[in-house]
Formats: structure tokens, sequence, C-alpha cells
């Protein structure tokens, strides 16, 4: 059966900012306190979806939530007019308010695991959005990325959207960026690759460098989907305390390829082994593994290689992989990535787009989108008001340059006048995405 790997990339939030607030994250910590451009943000992020939707691969747009989160707070136990409740908050309680403002689920990468109907036993496609709970500020993100995951695929006879794991650090789970698919074709049934970083029960010696994703998690989503050829593999301790919070920042794949770093897999030799027996009878995996010798994990984190997109671009043979200008403007993932070209594997070349705003807070083009491979049938059944062609493209611009500062300090978060631009900015997107009039919180108040 024809299908299409698609992706769902986040829209960056008005309030994108640098706020240092996820641990283990080395971008993050590094440019915390800095002055972000909410506006060249999403300008940036707006460009590499059209830049896809040009190539011929279906490309959504997700939301951004509603910022900063004034009913969570009130949930804390402050009340009064929005405008006094930020303004407490931020008093009384800045570490709550400030993820109450965070832009996070802009990385979509995050939202949800995927399982394709090809791979599941009724059909559907499945998506299990994550609970998020290692940190703060995205745990507040679970409900409202339900409800858009609802929003853009509402038919329940063939999407299954599930409630997010229990909200509990024994399940803790970061969604699609700890998740590789790989097939022979994207319609054709194929082996699921669920990375995790530790046991639910197990002492991680490192709370800078924590480890997100739980074995127990990986595996309560693999039953609830019904993944045939599920493949759980433990992810390198070495990658995560080197700063590889989420495997796709050393790992990424598609197809048959699964493109890795010497360090993405505690134990690589049992992890290759089970996706060759996984995909038996499917396909031959080809696995691209770049030594630490060739790129050592320092600047595999620094560049974001791996966090790149790898692309089935019709028309074309062979995969294309678009990475940050990070990886360019480094010379060893730069030499790393046009040796892969130069081969005569399953990638053909390399393009560089710019998310430096999203770079600066730990997210490379990988992190901004949400793959979902969909049949012909499935991809007529999303809502089609968010699918990007070139008058959504214009007309997101346009809303964009209106309503996005074009500079912001962590420290004007707690402005109550952001407060007000982020709700008329939401409320004209909703119209824009046919998403109702009821989408966000602050609408249904």
């Amino acid at each position: 059966m024809t299908a299409y790997e698609t992706n769902a990339d986040g829209l960056v939030g008005p309030t994108h900012s640098y706020g240092g607030l996820s641990p283990g994250n080395l971008a993050s910590a590094l440019n915390a306190g800095e002055a972000s451009d909410p506006r060249g943000a999403v300008l940036q992020g707006l460009a590499k979806m059209k830049r896809l939707a040009d190539l011929g691969v279906p490309q959504f747009v997700l939301p951004p939530h509603e910022r900063p989160h004034v009913g969570w707070l009130r949930h804390l136990g402050f009340s009064g007019a929005d405008s006094a409740v930020i303004e407490s908050a931020w008093r009384d309680a800045p570490a709550f308010a400030a993820a109450a403002s965070s832009a996070s689920a802009m990385w979509a990468a995050n939202a949800a695991t995927v399982t394709p109907s090809a791979d599941t036993a009724d059909g559907r496609v499945h998506f299990t959005p994550a609970n998020l709970v290692s940190n703060l500020h995205r745990s507040i993100e679970a409900e409202q990325t339900t409800r858009a995951l609802k929003a853009l695929f509402p038919d329940p006879s063939r999407f299954a959207v599930h409630a997010p794991l229990p909200a509990v650090a024994h399940l803790s789970d970061e969604g699609a960026a700890n998740h590789v698919r790989l097939c022979a074709e994207h319609g054709a049934p194929g082996v699921n690759l669920l990375v995790w970083g530790k046991d639910a029960f197990e002492h991680w010696p490192s709370a800078d460098f924590p480890a997100r994703q739980t074995h127990q998690a990986s595996e309560a989503i693999a039953r609830r989907h019904g993944a045939a050829r599920a493949v759980l593999a433990r992810q390198g301790k070495a990658a995560i305390l080197g700063g590889a919070f989420h495997n796709d920042v050393v790992c990424v794949g598609t197809r048959e390829a699964l493109l890795f770093h010497e360090t993405a897999f505690e134990d690589r030799s049992a992890t290759l082994e089970a996706i060759r027996r996984a995909a038996d009878g499917l396909f031959e995996p080809a696995f691209l593994e770049i030594s630490a010798a060739d790129l050592p994990l320092a600047d595999a984190v620094k560049s974001y290689l791996f966090n790149s997109q790898l692309l089935v671009v019709p028309g074309e043979d062979r995969l294309v992989l678009l990475a940050p200008t990070e990886t360019e403007n480094n010379p060893r993932a730069h030499a790393a990535a046009q040796a892969l070209a130069a081969s005569n594997g399953p990638i053909g070349r390399v393009e560089y787009v710019d998310v430096r705003q999203s770079m600066a807070n730990g997210g490379g083009p990988a992190c901004l989108r949400l793959r979902v491979v969909m049949t012909d049938d499935e991809l007529a059944a999303t809502n089609p008001a968010q699918r990007l062609d070139e008058g959504l493209h214009a007309a997101l611009t346009v809303w964009a340059s209106f309503w996005y500062r074009d500079r912001l300090l962590p420290s004007d978060l707690a402005d109550p006048a952001l407060l007000l631009e982020t709700h008329g900015a939401l409320d004209e997107l909703t119209s824009i995405l046919a998403l109702g009039s009821d989408f966000y919180d602050f609408q249904r108040t």
C-alpha cells in the first residue's frame, strides 16, 4: 500500500525564550538568560516546513500551546484577574511562573509516539501523547497536545489518539524523540525501535544529566499500540551523560537506513542484531555508524548532525539528510555528513537549514517535527486546514509578523501585555487552522 512519512511541525509560540529550564540540555544551559527572537524563530520554522512541502513531503502545522498557562497557575492557588495571577506567580513562585510560560511544545518530536497502521493490530494509526514528567515545564503539555492531535487526526476509525501514560516517574515518556521506524517502504510493515534511558527502578547517577525515558514506558506504548516487530533498546549511558538527553541527538533513521553515533546504544551489537531479526523477511537494514574517532560525542551534540531529518523525497532514489547549519559550521560534523553523501549508501545528499533560534535552546530540525506515516486515505482524513501549502504559509507569515515580538528576555515573560498578545495571536490562529472557537482554555472561559 502506498504511504508517506509526513511531518507535523510545532509552530514556535510567542513566548519563545531562553530560560535554561532543561537539565542535561547543554544548549539550553549555555544560552540561559539571553534575549530570544520569537518572530525570527517562528519564521525559521515556517521556512523549514515550506522547504519540505516544496520537496513534495506532506507537511502539517501543530499550533503552539497557550502560554503563559494561567489556568495551570490557578491550580497552584494563584487567583484574581489574569494579570494578577501572573504578577503574584512571578513574585512568589518564579520557577512555576517560568514553567507556565515556556514555549517548549514547539518541539513536536516530543508530542507523541506514533505507530502507523501497517504495524498495528487494528489497522489504525496509534498515538500516545508523551507525559513528559521528567521536566516541570514540559509536564504541563500533555492535555493540550492530546487535544491538538485529535484536531489534526479527527477520524477515530483511522486514528487512535490514546491518553498519555500515567504521569508518574516510573512511566516517564518523552515521545517520538526516542522512536525510529525502519521499513522497506513506508506502506509496508516495519520495525519500530523504541529507545529507553533507564529502568524505572534503578538508581541513575546524575541529576544534571537525567535519563528521561523509562524502559517501562516504552514497553507500555508497544503494548497499547499493538506494535508488531517492536525492538526495545537501551540508549548509551555515555551518550546521555554527554548531553544526548534524547536518542534523536545521536540517532536518526527512515526506511532501511539507521544513522547513529557509536555511543547511541548501550549494547550496540545486541541492538543491531535485534533489529536484523525483527526485519528478517521484510527488508535488509542499512546501518550507518559514525565513530567517536571521526566525530567525538561533544561535536555530535554541539552540531546536532543526528538531529537532522532523513527524508524520502519524491523522484529521488536516495535519501536526503536535512541538517542544521550548525552541522555545516562544525568541521568534523560537516566532513562526516559529506562523507555519507559521497558514499554509495542510502543517503544521496545533504542540505542545510537555519533553525538557529530553536538550536539555541537545544532543538534541531528533527526536534521540531512529529513524523506520521499515513496512506492516501488517512491523509484525506486529516484536518485540511493544517496542511501547509503556499496559501497557509503566506497566511501564517503575515500572522506571525504581526503578533510576535522580535526580542524577548526571560524577564519579559512577566509582562501582562505579553499575555494579551499571545491570546490575540492564538485566537486568530484557531480561525486560520480551523480549530474551532474553544480550542484553548482562555477561549472557553
